[in-house]
């Protein structure tokens, strides 16, 4: 399987045969996954590099996240690597929205999905610039730098914002949660 986008219908009829390597962070993971998915986040991409490029030598690899983007990022990576992939179209968002099922751990409490912590985290910085302008005018400058920020990032499909709240404690793997996934993938 070279680096190509599957639908969610193409998937459904095929997950069977596919190894699924969600790369979302963990608390993203918890909130609900596609059915035997491994969770690799994508800042842990090149930690598995080695397992998943011999996974990919027993068979076809797809790469989900919640839109699309970081899967079609850690696809390109992969390829670069030399490991096929595959990348599901619109993500696990375009697998729930056609009734798909998804798996979410027993007993697990998620976090906020990543999208909806940006939006805290961005309008509360907006907020309190505004506040703090009302005292000192250059703290407006924060809300200004958030707003060309959120413009940056819907011209370029990134998220500066995500990345850096991809590393705050309930956003991470712990050791032994990514060392299982590496096993499990290993067999």
């Amino acid at each position: 399987m070279t680096h190509h986008s599957l639908t969610a219908d193409q998937v459904g009829a095929r997950l069977h045969e596919l190894t699924v390597i969600d790369v979302r962070t963990p608390g993203e993971y918890a909130t609900g996954h596609l059915p035997g998915a491994h969770n690799v986040p994508l800042d842990h991409l090149d930690e598995a590099l080695s397992v998943l490029r011999a996974a990919a030598g027993r068979g076809d690899l797809l790469v989900v996240c919640a839109s699309g983007a970081r899967s079609v990022e850690a696809c390109r990576r992969l390829a670069g690597a030399g490991v096929p992939a595959a990348t599901l179209t619109g993500g696990t968002s375009a697998w729930t929205q056609l009734g798909h099922d998804v798996h979410r751990p027993a007993g697990v409490r998620a976090p906020w999905p990543m999208e909806r912590q940006v939006r805290l985290t961005a309008g509360s910085l907006v907020v309190a610039g505004l506040l703090a302008g009302r005292l000192w005018p250059g703290a407006r400058f924060v809300s200004a730098g958030v707003g060309g920020g959120l413009v940056f990032s819907a011209l370029t499909d990134t998220c500066g914002m995500a990345r850096l709240l991809a590393r705050l404690p309930h956003n991470r793997p712990r050791a032994a949660d990514l060392d299982a996934t590496l096993a499990a993938l290993s067999g």
